[in-house]
């Protein structure tokens, strides 16, 4: 993995803790704007990038840039600021996961091995403002669900749930988000409910008892159909519909 922050004291500390745990290697660490050169010399499995970094290279500049690369790495935020808006803009551009600094070592080396594994991972905080935001603001929408016929009626029922169109604390699931639901098949939203609770596809393989490379192509199934950019605008789609619950 690679670390990108603009304090040479941070990175040093975070290479020291990731590479205590023995299964992590740290291949590169450099500022914001060594970054794109570092990550194309090394090609980590996962890029850990501070979110609030002086411009010109500031994180979301960073974050567009490795995202633009060919076969680009998963790239998770760290930061000590857990706004709404530095949640969103972040999302938008394809981060993978969000974490802040004062995340406990334990949880720290555990979220990456879940991230380099192919997983998604917001701390709990995160977790309730990734989805408070979506949820909250119309003009948030990562896959585009509420575009003008994309998915033809809003008012069908998601299948999931207490009753049509609602969620599984039986709320009401926002159209047309149930309707956005309607073309995945039963195992589809299985995988796509664990998908949207963080799980990397050797663990939702286990959960479901079918093979990571079965997972892999419902994922992509799950994509293609929700015309969702990532993992992480799935996940989104997933907890509107009611899918899904937001963890407390």
């Amino acid at each position: 993995m690679a670390i990108v922050d603009d304090e040479a004291l941070v990175r040093a500390a975070l290479r020291s803790i990731l590479e205590s745990s023995g299964d992590i290697d740290v291949v590169a660490d450099c500022d914001g704007h060594d970054a794109v050169a570092a990550v194309t010399a090394a090609w980590p499995g996962l890029v850990l990038l501070d979110a609030v970094m002086p411009p010109p290279d500031d994180g979301l500049t960073v974050l567009r840039a490795l995202r633009a690369l060919p076969s680009p790495p998963p790239v998770a935020m760290l930061t000590a600021f857990d706004t709404s808006e530095h949640i969103h803009r972040a999302m938008a551009a394809g981060a993978t996961g969000f974490l802040l600094k004062d995340t406990a070592v334990g949880t720290l080396i555990d979220a990456v091995r879940v991230m380099a594994a192919g997983g998604t991972v917001f701390t709990p905080t995160v977790s309730r403002a990734v989805v408070d935001g979506f949820l909250g603001d119309p003009a948030a929408d990562p896959a585009g669900v509420t575009s003008a016929g994309r998915y033809g009626r809003s008012d069908q029922p998601s299948g999931h749930g207490s009753g049509p169109g609602t969620g599984p604390d039986g709320t009401a699931a926002g159209p047309p988000y149930a309707a956005a639901l309607a073309p995945l098949t039963g195992r589809e939203r299985d995988v796509l409910a664990l998908l949207a609770a963080g799980l990397p596809n050797a663990v939702i393989a286990a959960e479901l008892g079918i093979s990571v490379g079965t997972v892999k192509d419902h994922v992509r199934a799950v994509l293609r159909k929700l015309a969702a950019p990532n993992r992480v605008a799935a996940a989104v789609v997933a907890h509107r519909a009611g899918l899904v619950r937001v963890p407390e």
